[in-house]
């Protein structure tokens, strides 16, 4: 039987949300669109995604140069570099559950070391796309990464992960979760990591 269980789990890779978000908005330049970083006179603006920067940012380019310190919208330094944001890596393990719900496993690196995370659901199905807490309420979804920017996390998702979802690990610079909502998007949290069926 765990046999049969363990050959059920699907494993996806995640990919930077910069990447994922260009790809799928056509960026001509792929960017993220929720780090920041200087820019002697660009003007205050709203950016992707509806985000609204302060004057002297801009958003950063996934083809920065790596070294280029990550700010938020509002110019809050992250305390890291691009190439740091851009590298963190992992997989997530979907294992659906006898009840309908699914068992979610990440293992992930390169994250910024004691920095704490939460697990996010996209559901694309949505006008605009909505999002919940993986866990469904809020409680069992944050982690801090340890020293070595490493960290590993299971909860169980109150439904199936399908390609209408996407697993979301979000980032939040004021070092607090926020139970069932993200943050302030660009400013206190931001989109690092995801992976979609």
């Amino acid at each position: 039987m765990a046999a049969h269980a363990a050959s059920e789990s699907r494993m996806l890779d995640f990919e930077t949300h910069a990447a994922f978000f260009s790809k799928e908005t056509q960026q001509k330049s792929p960017l993220d669109p929720q780090v920041f970083v200087a820019a002697q006179g660009a003007p205050a603006a709203v950016g992707p995604q509806g985000i609204k920067r302060s004057a002297g940012l801009r958003n950063a380019l996934i083809a920065d140069a790596p070294a280029l310190p990550v700010m938020s919208a509002s110019g809050q330094a992250l305390d890291m570099s691009l190439g740091a944001w851009l590298s963190a890596k992992g997989q997530v393990i979907l294992t659906p559950q006898p009840n309908g719900r699914e068992k979610v496993t990440v293992v992930l690196s390169g994250l910024k070391p004691h920095g704490r995370y939460s697990l996010f659901e996209n559901h694309f199905d949505q006008k605009p796309v909505g999002f919940t807490p993986l866990d469904g309420n809020g409680t069992d979804n944050n982690v801090v990464a340890n020293a070595e920017g490493k960290a590993v996390l299971t909860t169980v998702s109150p439904t199936t992960i399908t390609h209408n979802n996407a697993v979301l690990v979000v980032y939040h610079s004021d070092g607090k979760t926020h139970g069932k909502m993200r943050g302030e998007i660009g400013i206190d949290v931001h989109h690092q990591l995801i992976a979609r069926p």
